[in-house]
């Protein structure tokens, strides 16, 4: 018992020397990875990528080029000027353009082929070229004009807004179908009272703000000649006056009925066109880039309209 007892205590100093420096070890393992893990110093920052100057390239517009095709066998694009049979395709030739009266007479034609009503509206068509010096442009225009041969039996109904007792009762003896002050207001809202124009006088516009979603074209405006104090001069434009506005770059409205006397439609289309025409200065070339006229149940005539425009017009 005495000799185990003696190797057990020889062996325990030689275990206790052996644990303690196995142990130091790795403390300084464990406080070297602390060290490494805590950063003493500013992390380098980080280099900004230099952004490459964008070179700012100018938008060349491509403008279409306009072929000259008068010393040409056949119109650019298409296959000949005029086709050889009676059938063909359209799209492959360049479109007709006739005289004014020849293509009022072929309009009439078209009606008695066929059989349609005699009466019926005939339409004009302008495309406009709304181009000013630069960046500038024709803003989009509304205008009255007396036709010299009206095709509306009926007067114009106008409503005539004032408050001046006086003056409404120039607008009635002149013709108009109401006047009154701001208490219509409601009263055309609530469509108890319906017009073809409305005219005003220049104080009262602030009080008639209301009718303007209502009204919207044809509210009072003193571009369209419908705001003034001359009272009885207009209602003698808008009684029998015809009204047509712009939309975009085209002019569609109407100008006769077919069942009038040629001549009477020809005066009526060399009217609206003259006074479209006036709409842009003549130094910034012609205003007028194409006319068709057609009727309700005929097909589109492309006619020739520079006969109809002012002297000064043609030269442009």
């Amino acid at each position: 018992m005495a000799a185990p007892s003696r190797s057990v205590l020889r062996v325990l100093p030689r275990c206790q020397s052996l644990f303690f420096t196995c142990r130091a070890p790795s403390a300084s393992c464990s406080s070297a990875h602390r060290q490494q893990c805590v950063r003493s110093y500013a992390a380098a920052t980080a280099k900004k990528k230099e952004k490459k100057e964008e070179t700012v390239q100018e938008k060349v517009v491509k403008e279409k080029k306009k072929v000259d095709d008068k010393n040409r066998h056949k119109p650019f694009g298409l296959t000949a000027w005029a086709p050889v049979d009676d059938v063909y395709m359209v799209r492959h030739y360049p479109k007709p353009v006739y005289e004014t009266s020849v293509a009022i007479e072929m309009l009439k034609n078209f009606q008695k082929l066929d059989f349609s009503p005699e009466n019926q509206p005939v339409y004009i068509n302008l495309r406009l070229d709304m181009k000013l010096e630069k960046k500038k442009k024709v803003d989009p225009f509304v205008s009255t004009i007396h036709l010299p041969h009206p095709f509306k039996l009926d007067i114009n109904k106008i409503v005539v807004f004032t408050e001046n007792p006086d003056q409404a009762r120039i607008a009635m003896e002149n013709g108009a179908a109401v006047a009154g002050g701001a208490e219509l207001v409601e009263k055309i809202l609530a469509d108890e009272i319906t017009a073809d124009f409305y005219l005003a006088v220049p104080d009262i516009i602030p009080k008639l703000l209301p009718l303007k979603n209502k009204l919207r074209k044809k509210f009072p405006k003193n571009k369209r000649g419908s705001v003034g104090m001359n009272i009885p001069k207009m209602l003698a434009v808008f009684k029998s006056g015809h009204e047509y506005m712009v939309e975009d770059i085209y002019v569609n409205t109407q100008v006769a009925t077919l069942d009038m006397p040629k001549e009477h439609i020809l005066e009526n289309i060399h009217a609206i066109v003259k006074d479209v025409a006036s709409h842009k200065p003549t130094e910034f070339g012609p205003f007028i880039e194409r006319a068709i006229v057609c009727s309700r149940s005929s097909e589109g005539l492309h006619i020739t309209f520079e006969e109809l425009l002012p002297q000064e017009e043609k030269k442009a």
